[in-house]
């Protein structure tokens, strides 16, 4: 158990600790910027432009979040400094435990924190559009798909974070074939680019008589979900529409009306398709959405390539390389395959705990 005078050595740490987090997080920028959006929130015409205020009001809520996470940090570590000088002066250890145990948690929360710091991405405050696909391997890589569903809605959950299908393909006999679903929430696409790439699944597969081990594979595309008012301009001569019939069980307009949309980009070759809106309408507008995502990831890695090349750099940017192995047999291991992060506990990475994995990759690819 730590001892008071530890404490209040670890306190001097702290105190760096959240001074260098300051810096990072640029507070007094912060303040100075949330002071200009308000004024322009208070001007005469504001929400004359709806799109300039949406994007004006995301801006103002992530900096209020942030510097409210920050302030509550600088107000548990003012608490706890308080806490033991009063343990030094009455000349007690009762408190150690919890003081202990509150030093683990300002470590903690400040080690997040710091990381937000790096998502500084042009979109990584965006809400994430996710298309989930299986590869070879029939129904067992179909069920692999609706594993890795599975794991990222409960990876949002554990970070309230809300999950809407856009689109989805059931399996032949069990899983999905593909499946395209949005995740809104503060920096969501700034996490979650961390997982783009392929899936490597290894088990005793349920679907086989001899239960004999099995490989299999999904791919994972993130991409932003952006507003309308964005720099990316789709001209309407560039796309080629087709509408078709809803697939799939459920709803009195599945296969009875031509509502799905799918678009293709032809200068790119990007395909994107939405089937699960009650009207062509509006599986048109999330595809349309899902496309420019698209269009602005392809132009966003083109520029990391670009400076890649730039700087001298030898390794590529692979972005649909195997990045992960989940092994269930014949012992239990999760790989991270581009940061060396491992861990045994299969069951909590597959409830959504991807955290380790996240910060992890962050960390690399800001080093």
């Amino acid at each position: 158990m730590i001892v008071i005078e530890q404490a209040k050595q670890e306190m001097s740490r702290l105190r760096k600790q959240l001074a260098e987090l300051a810096d990072a997080l640029d507070v007094q920028g912060l303040k100075k910027r949330r002071e200009e959006l308000t004024a322009e929130q208070e001007s005469e015409g504001f929400w004359t432009d709806l799109g300039k205020a949406k994007t004006v009001n995301r801006e103002a809520a992530a900096i209020d979040a942030k510097l409210e996470k920050y302030d509550k940090l600088v107000a548990r570590t003012d608490d706890l400094e308080v806490l033991i000088e009063l343990c030094l002066e009455s000349g007690t250890d009762s408190e150690q435990e919890e003081i202990a145990k509150e030093l683990a948690e300002i470590d903690t929360l400040s080690e997040e924190l710091r990381l937000q710091t790096l998502l500084n991405g042009k979109y990584d405050a965006n809400d994430a559009i996710l298309s989930l696909h299986a590869g070879a391997g029939g129904t067992e890589a179909q069920d692999w798909v609706s594993m890795l569903y599975r794991m990222y809605t409960r990876y949002a959950e554990r970070n309230g974070f809300k999950v809407t299908v856009i689109d989805s393909l059931a399996g032949d006999d069990a899983g999905l074939k593909s499946i395209t679903f949005t995740v809104e929430g503060e920096n969501a696409y700034g996490y979650l680019k961390a997982e783009k790439g392929v899936h490597r699944l290894v088990r005793i597969s349920p679907f086989d008589s001899q239960s004999r081990r099995q490989t299999s594979f999904a791919s994972l595309e993130v991409m932003p979900k952006i507003d309308d008012n964005t720099e990316i301009v789709v001209k309407p001569e560039d796309l080629k529409i087709d509408t078709y019939r809803s697939g799939g069980a459920g709803g009195q307009h599945v296969n009875k009306t031509d509502s799905a949309v799918r678009i293709t980009h032809i200068p790119t070759g990007i395909v994107v398709q939405c089937q699960n809106e009650r009207s062509q309408i509006q599986n048109r507008e999330q595809a349309m959405k899902m496309l420019i995502g698209k269009l602005a990831e392809k132009q966003e890695q083109e520029l990391q390539e670009h400076e890649a090349e730039l700087k001298g750099e030898v390794k590529k940017i692979e972005w649909g390389s195997q990045i992960r192995s989940y092994v269930f047999c014949p012992y239990t291991m999760v790989k991270d395959h581009r940061t060396g992060c491992e861990t045994g506990n299969i069951t909590a990475v597959m409830d959504g705990d991807l955290e380790q994995f996240i910060f992890d990759y962050l960390k690399k690819s800001k080093a």
